[in-house]
C-alpha cells in the first residue's frame, strides 16, 4: 500500500453541542504544529463522555475526506462540510477508506505506531452537528463511518506526515466487510465467532459479536442513534 499523507490533524475542546443541551468534543479543527500522541489520544484533544468516546481503543479517529462529496450530494451545501472535521475526526486523508483498511492493520505515522481497532459506531451527536434528524443512522447505514486506532507506540505527528502500512494480520477482514456484517445484522454463528475471537478487534466489538452469537438476536441501537429523542418519542399502542 502506498503511504497516505495526512491532510489535516485535528483536535477539539468540550463545548455545548448545538441545541442538544449537552457538551461534546466533536467540533474539531486543524492544528498546524506537531502533537504528541499518547495511549489516550492527541494532547489537547477532549471528549465529553469518556464512557463512549476516547480511551485506549479509540485514541485516534480517522475519517476519509473521500466521503465528503457523497455527503454534499446527499445533504446539499453544508458549512460543516467545507473543511475537515465535520465528523469529529482527528485525522483527515484522501485515498484511504473503510474498504482499504483491515482490522489489526498497523501503521507508522510520524514517530508513532498505531493499529486499527474498530470502525466507528455513530451516535445521535451527528444529528445535532449537521442539524439533520437521522444523520447518525444515515452514516451507519452508508458504511462511511471512519475508524479508530489504538496506540502501540507513542510519538509525534503532524499534518503532512505519512501513514505507512507495516503489518496486515487480517487481509480478509476489511472494515467494510465487518460493517456489512454488523449493519445487516448477520446472525451466522461461525462468522460472529470469528470476529469475537479476533484479538486485534477492540474488546467492545468482540463482546458485541459474542453476545449476538449467543443470544441469536441483534442489538437495539435506538438510544445510540437517537439519544434523548428516543425517550421522548411516543410509544406505539
Amino acid at each position: 500500500m502506498t503511504p497516505i499523507t495526512i491532510d489535516a490533524l485535528l483536535t477539539g475542546t468540550v463545548r455545548p453541542l448545538g441545541d442538544s443541551g449537552r457538551d461534546s468534543g466533536i467540533d474539531k479543527h486543524p492544528v498546524a504544529e506537531r502533537l504528541w500522541l499518547g495511549a489516550e489520544g492527541l494532547r489537547g484533544d477532549e471528549q465529553a463522555d469518556r464512557r463512549f468516546h476516547g480511551g485506549p481503543e479509540k485514541a485516534l479517529h480517522h475519517y476519509a475526506r473521500d466521503h465528503y462529496p457523497a455527503w454534499r450530494a446527499e445533504l446539499g451545501a453544508r458549512a460543516v462540510l467545507d473543511a475537515p472535521g465535520a465528523f469529529g475526526e482527528n485525522i483527515s486523508t484522501t485515498g484511504l477508506t473503510e474498504a482499504d483498511v483491515c482490522v489489526g492493520d498497523v501503521f507508522c505515522v510520524g514517530t508513532a505506531l498505531v493499529q486499527v481497532s474498530q470502525a466507528r459506531q455513530p451516535c445521535w451527536k451527528l444529528d445535532h452537528r449537521f442539524g439533520q434528524r437521522g444523520m447518525a443512522a444515515r452514516v451507519q447505514s452508508s458504511g462511511m463511518t471512519g475508524w479508530y486506532y489504538r496506540v502501540l507506540q507513542a510519538g509525534w505527528l503532524c499534518a503532512g506526515d505519512a501513514l505507512a502500512l507495516r503489518e496486515r494480520p487480517h487481509p480478509q477482514w476489511p472494515l467494510s466487510r465487518v460493517q456489512d456484517i454488523l449493519n445487516r445484522r448477520v446472525l451466522d454463528a461461525d462468522v460472529l465467532h470469528a470476529l469475537a475471537t479476533m484479538p486485534e478487534l477492540s474488546p467492545n466489538w468482540r463482546a458485541l459479536f459474542e453476545k449476538r452469537a449467543q443470544a441469536g438476536q441483534v442489538e437495539d441501537w435506538t438510544r445510540r442513534l437517537e439519544g434523548d429523542a428516543a425517550l421522548s418519542a411516543p410509544k406505539e399502542r
